[in-house]
């Protein structure tokens, strides 16, 4: 069982279907879907399917069927299991006492909890029927879509009505995507440089996907640019940096309240304290005073300015002359 983060699409079934195939250890003579666009071309008279679902069928080696249109009660067996195990995740959610995931992963791992306890019930039954699988090929065949995009001048790139961010070293370079259904494979020729988790757009508006990491180091050399960014928002990583922002905002000189900001973004990656330093900041506010850079900097780099103490010893001058005359030494001795 896969979660589809984005809904029906080409990358969700071959993702889901080939995870059913290799989880089962064969193939079936035919695989069957309703009406589904990732699989079929609906607006024409004839059956035809869609180029990439027809290649994965010429891979796995089976029939591509389709119910009736009109005629739901065809797949009844199959809408009725599904109801069954809806019914079974949203009892397991109430038992839980929240829908509330920390990842995605934490909310596969659930899902396939409950798929695991379903399919042992059946488990005799499907040992029959493995016996009459087609062998399955040597590899997985293509289950992402494929893009080729170029980074802007903001260290930025569009893909199906979702802005994300990129390190500022790609900027004007062509990258190519995988495009998965959770995630972003990008690659600067052969070289896998990054992966990105996917984001989708709403119907009516534009999606992003921004790590203030990839672009503080720009910032810091231009602060005033935060205020103006149309990324601003997203820049801000938790509920502590967009309180701690907005007290800035309010309290502070507009040329400050940037630089504070961005230093402190700044100091949360390098240092890798992201929670810790918001945290930190919000509360030193809530008391009413408002750390500077300088102690903020110490607190989590221990970087503090230490002069050591350094015993010297002044040697007389009379060495010098010795090492200048080593004659004179030898005579003396």
């Amino acid at each position: 069982m896969k979660v589809i983060c984005g809904g029906e699409s080409f990358t969700a079934l071959s993702t889901g279907l080939q995870n059913a195939l290799w989880r089962s250890g064969g193939v079936p003579l035919e695989h069957r879907t309703d009406s589904l666009s990732a699989a079929f071309n609906n607006l024409t008279e004839k059956e035809q399917l869609t180029t990439r679902y027809h290649d994965v069928c010429r891979h796995y080696r089976f029939k591509a069927t389709r119910n009736t249109p009109g005629q739901s009660h065809e797949n009844g067996a199959i809408e009725a299991a599904h109801g069954h195990l809806k019914r079974r995740i949203t009892q397991a959610l109430l038992l839980r006492g929240s829908n509330d995931f920390a990842a995605l992963e934490d909310y596969q791992a659930f899902i396939e909890g409950i798929v695991s306890k379903i399919n042992r019930q059946c488990c005799a039954r499907f040992e029959q029927e493995r016996l009459y699988l087609q062998a399955l090929p040597k590899r997985r065949t293509q289950d992402y879509a494929e893009h080729r995009v170029l980074i802007s001048s903001s260290s930025t790139f569009d893909l199906k009505r979702v802005t994300y961010t990129m390190p500022s070293q790609f900027i004007g370079e062509r990258l190519y995507i995988q495009l998965y259904d959770e995630r972003l494979g990008l690659f600067h020729g052969h070289e896998k440089v990054l992966v990105l988790p996917r984001a989708y757009a709403l119907k009516t508006q534009r999606g992003r996907q921004v790590d203030y990491r990839h672009i503080i180091d720009s910032l810091v050399k231009k602060p005033q640019a935060f205020r103006h960014s149309q990324l601003r928002d997203n820049l801000l990583p938790t509920p502590d940096y967009q309180q701690t922002w907005r007290y800035f905002d309010d309290t502070l000189p507009a040329h400050n309240a940037c630089r504070y900001i961005v230093r402190l973004l700044h100091l949360a990656a390098t240092e890798q304290c992201e929670s810790a330093l918001g945290r930190y900041v919000l509360k030193h506010i809530e008391h009413g005073e408002l750390p500077s850079e300088l102690q903020c900097r110490k607190r989590f780099t221990g970087d503090a300015t230490v002069v050591p103490l350094i015993a010297a010893k002044q040697h007389s001058l009379g060495e010098y002359d010795q090492l200048l005359n080593p004659s004179q030494e030898a005579q003396h001795g």
